[in-house]
């Protein structure tokens, strides 16, 4: 039976299929879907860890009791897993265990363009990278085969094109997941002491070798003899790019990007005349040609950043830019991403923007406030850095900076990363205000639970983090509670935690708009009244995306009389889209805003 899959879809299926009943991960996109997948299948177990460390920490625990074990995450997932991964590469593993990374060329919901091969060459774990969500199926299964066949973990790495977009793929039947978990003691071999470890770096040398040969007859990696004049060398999603706009051609495609087939490449080479390798990111693949002496052209035609397609594989080669399309001439304004409706995040970020700190920011939906009109943020790096850059500001601006930093950090990111460098605010005597946005949810990823939720992955009711209480016990001198739909209580607060000493934490608690798990009461839409607006704009200032300006030329037939020198226009809320609420009616001085 065929079915139209992503490849993040697919992953999950062939995982299935191949008897895993073990995964753990944390939400980020573009990986995000298949922990979600996964989870509905009967007979498995998934968990969202609280971060990337210990999704894979938690995924070498089922594997070195036999399991096959799947850890899924985002590329940037794999630098605060790093720890670990480098020394599983050592242990290896007494089940299986496969590695899940999801790299975004081109920065589509990221803060950089990582190419993860590099971890596989750095790390000396195989890597595997499909082109499309059958190989996506296929590849898994293949992934945990070779992890069992050389007590490895491997890495399957997806870009964001080939997690998200849809094939056709060929279902088969699982082959019912078989109990091989058991404990063995071999501390000589999972006990990583220098002594130790020394021993097993050799033996990881010996498994690198052993790869190198069966790289070369690895049927993922296939040369298509065609036209003679060129051959492309190419992996993943690069690959249907290139036939796409030169199916002619001669095509080394490679499955398995490393270890990289040196033999293989070198028959290649010896049957084209010219050879060009087409790779995102960075010049992994061709790198590793040049060392060999091959003539090779990649990066320098190839562009270094974001991802490709069909135009950009063509230029490449040809050198001939594609001819722009011819669009009809409309008029049509931006349209930058937004905070929803009803947000949150508005209220707090609204309040911040109009005081006179620096706003270290973290990764969340809020991080978009930093925008017009709310600039309500000024510095995002990566997750939970933001609480440990307030606490650095404020010492290194001493009395300067007192009363004029704070950290922003969601509920589920404080959860992966904002715990211990809020113990260290804490233990170092820090200045700082840091604000958690707790809605309840991990919102920009679509909504997963997290350990502050009470909920599991798969449903289960669960014990709930208490931020409150935690925050205090870490030895925080000043937490408060506050709700972002209120303005006036919001800036006042926050204007008393910013004038006191010491540390203090602001948890912003009202859960996400959309999750409609914790709205008891239904908000009733706003309109304005036209007769009473009086054209301030102080509504506008929230960038709520329902509140809009209508100059008074534009709305014919109005009866409006109140059209002086001075005021052009009033505002107009799109009740279709409000859920009321009430910031912009907190804003009025006007009293012109009401319930619909």
């Amino acid at each position: 039976m065929n079915e139209l899959m992503s490849g993040n879809e697919a992953i999950a299926r062939g995982a299935y299929e191949y008897g895993v009943c073990f995964a753990s991960g944390y939400p980020g996109t573009p990986s995000t879907e298949i922990m979600e997948e996964f989870s509905k299948y009967d007979g498995v177990y998934a968990e969202w860890s609280p971060n990337e460390k210990v999704a894979l920490e938690v995924s070498i625990g089922a594997a070195l009791a036999g399991a096959k074990a799947m850890a899924v995450m985002k590329h940037v997932g794999v630098n605060v897993a790093a720890d670990p991964l480098f020394t599983v590469s050592y242990t290896g593993t007494n089940g299986a265990l496969v590695i899940i990374t999801a790299d975004d060329p081109s920065l589509h919901s990221s803060q950089n363009e990582q190419d993860n091969r590099n971890y596989a060459k750095f790390a000396k774990i195989p890597m595997l990278e499909p082109a499309d969500s059958q190989e996506a199926k296929d590849y898994i299964k293949i992934a945990f085969d070779i992890s069992e066949k050389f007590d490895t973990p491997v890495f399957l790495r997806m870009t964001t094109r080939v997690s998200h977009s849809k094939s056709i793929v060929r279902l088969e039947e699982p082959v019912g997941a078989e109990d091989t978990t058991e404990i063995r003691y071999d501390t000589a071999k999972y006990v990583m002491v220098p002594f130790n470890a020394r021993v097993r770096r050799v033996e990881v040398e010996k498994r690198t070798q052993r790869l190198r040969e069966f790289v070369e007859t690895f049927p993922e990696n296939r040369m298509e003899i065609n036209d003679t004049d060129v051959g492309i060398i190419t992996a993943g999603m690069p690959y249907n790019y290139s036939k796409d706009v030169f199916p002619e051609y001669s095509y080394l495609k490679l499955g398995m990007v490393h270890p990289l087939p040196v033999k293989l490449i070198k028959e290649f080479a010896s049957k084209v005349k010219k050879m060009y390798v087409v790779e995102e990111l960075d010049p992994f693949i061709e790198e590793h040609i040049k060392v060999l002496g091959l003539d090779v052209t990649g990066k320098e035609v190839f562009p270094y950043t974001n991802e490709f397609d069909p135009e950009v594989v063509k230029a490449a080669i040809t050198g001939k830019k594609a001819r722009p399309v011819d669009l009809p001439s409309l008029n049509i304004p931006p349209r930058p991403p937004n905070l929803c409706p009803g947000c949150p995040h508005r209220g707090l970020f609204y309040v911040l923007g109009k005081l006179e700190a620096f706003v270290t920011g973290d990764i969340g939906c809020y991080t978009l406030s930093f925008m017009k009109p709310l600039e309500g943020l000024d510095s995002c790096i990566c997750m939970g850095a933001s609480i440990g850059m307030a606490h650095g500001m404020s010492k290194a601006l001493k009395d300067k900076g007192k009363g004029k930093i704070v950290g922003v950090i969601g509920d589920s990111t404080f959860v992966h990363s904002g715990i211990t460098p809020l113990l260290n605010m804490a233990y170092n005597k820090s200045d700082a205000v840091i604000v958690i946005c707790d809605n309840r949810t991990t919102a920009m990823t679509g909504m997963q639970e997290h350990p502050a939720t009470g909920f599991t992955l798969q449903g289960e009711e669960t014990k709930s983090l208490d931020i409150n209480t935690l925050a205090s016990t870490l030895g925080i001198d000043s937490v408060r509670v506050i709700d972002p739909y209120d303005i006036k209580s919001t800036r006042a607060v926050m204007k008393e935690e910013l004038s006191r000493d010491g540390s203090s934490v602001v948890i912003s608690k009202r859960a996400c708009v959309l999750l409609r798990r914790h709205q008891a009461d239904e908000m009733k839409p706003l309109r304005v009244d036209p007769e009473k607006c009086t054209g301030c704009k102080l509504c506008l200032g929230l960038g709520c995306p329902p509140i809009s300006w209508k100059r008074f030329e534009d709305m014919p037939g109005s009866d409006i009389k109140k059209k002086t020198k001075k005021q052009e226009g009033v505002a107009v809320i799109d009740t279709s889209l409000c859920t009321g609420c009430t910031l912009c009616q907190q804003l009025c001085k006007a009293g012109a805003i009401e319930e619909v």
